[in-house]
């Protein structure tokens, strides 16, 4: 329907490598994801590096909007495992996992480019990140004094009441009920 319609819509496929508990080879016969979309343009791109994600979100925004859907498969990585009952160790091995760490995390990617730019000195970043785990610890210290939010609050900010804009099936008078 998307492509029949040309629906302005970029579909995202977030591959990490692993399934639950396996690799995409052990449970899938086609592995490239981004060629599902059937008749809708794909491709894949490394979702592990931030700037690659933002230039091509850009790009495939402004062609979804004049040309319709496009699928891109973001090539990511999870280190730990998927749940609980999956540590992540059966399936892949620890060095494999070290290696992504120093070799593709998106953190140190954009770290190398910025030093390597000569685009931020090694001190600014160590004070920035400083700064930011200081923010990070004030606002979690802030949420957790936050009243917890009331049933009311279910439906906020999901749809306008009274709004010109019009969903087809869909009542824009939302209610809860309070148990």
């Amino acid at each position: 329907m998307a492509g029949l319609w040309k629906l302005p819509i970029v579909y995202v496929c977030e591959n990490n490598l692993y399934g639950m508990g396996t690799s995409n080879e052990r449970h899938s016969h086609n592995t490239k994801f981004y060629s599902r979309g059937d008749l809708h343009p794909g491709f894949k791109i490394d979702g592990q590096n931030v700037l690659a994600v933002r230039e091509t979100m850009k790009m495939a925004g402004a062609y979804a909007i004049e040309n319709g859907p496009m699928l891109i498969e973001f090539d990511t990585y999870r280190y730990h495992g998927h749940s609980m009952s999956d540590p992540g160790t059966t399936y892949r091995t620890k060095e494999e996992i070290a290696d992504i760490r120093t070799g593709r995390d998106p953190i140190e990617i954009v770290r190398k480019m910025l030093l390597g730019e000569g685009w931020a000195e090694a001190t600014e970043l160590k004070d920035y990140e400083k700064m930011v785990r200081r923010q990070i610890d004030e606002d979690v210290e802030k949420i957790m004094k936050d009243p917890y939010p009331g049933p009311e609050e279910l439906y906020t900010d999901i749809a306008v009441n009274n709004s010109e804009h019009y969903v087809r099936g869909v009542e824009h008078k939302m209610t809860y009920h309070n148990p």
